[in-house]
């Protein structure tokens, strides 16, 4: 399992993820399993909106979503890279003192983890994320 300062996690935020889904099905073979991002216990519903877990054989490689609402106007398909801390809050206390932003504070996502946006003094953005205390796979 990847460790402190190590990449954990990205994923793909799309306009269009079954396009998506089919492009990289055919060129790494990925295969998907949906989610309902609501409520992540429930299957994903026709409609609603769903996070799809790709897997690389029975290795998760990623997730896909899509991009739903205002926030992303103007905003171009992108693939997000998320960054293991021990300590999100501990973390971003740094990112200031060293010269980067914080473009989000931390927050928490249940069942997932806490997480926070920041980005380099150059501008190049990346997540921080602490995992939720689980059994299971990621990374």
């Amino acid at each position: 399992m990847a460790g402190h300062g190590t990449f954990y996690w990205n994923e793909l935020v799309t306009t269009d993820p079954d396009k998506a889904k089919a492009f990289y099905g055919d060129v790494l073979g990925w295969a998907y399993q949906d989610m309902n991002m609501e409520n992540p216990t429930e299957p994903a519903q026709p409609g609603g909106r769903t996070y799809s877990i790709c897997r690389a054989d029975e290795t998760m490689a990623g997730g896909i979503m899509k991009m739903d609402g205002p926030q992303w106007d103007g905003v171009p398909p992108h693939w997000v890279s998320y960054i293991r801390v021990d300590d999100v809050d501990a973390t971003v206390a740094k990112v200031e003192p060293a010269g980067g932003t914080v473009k989000a504070a931390p927050f928490d996502i249940p069942s997932v983890g806490r997480m926070a946006v920041i980005a380099d003094p150059t501008g190049a953005e990346v997540c921080l994320m602490t995992p939720a205390e689980r059994g299971g796979e990621a990374g």
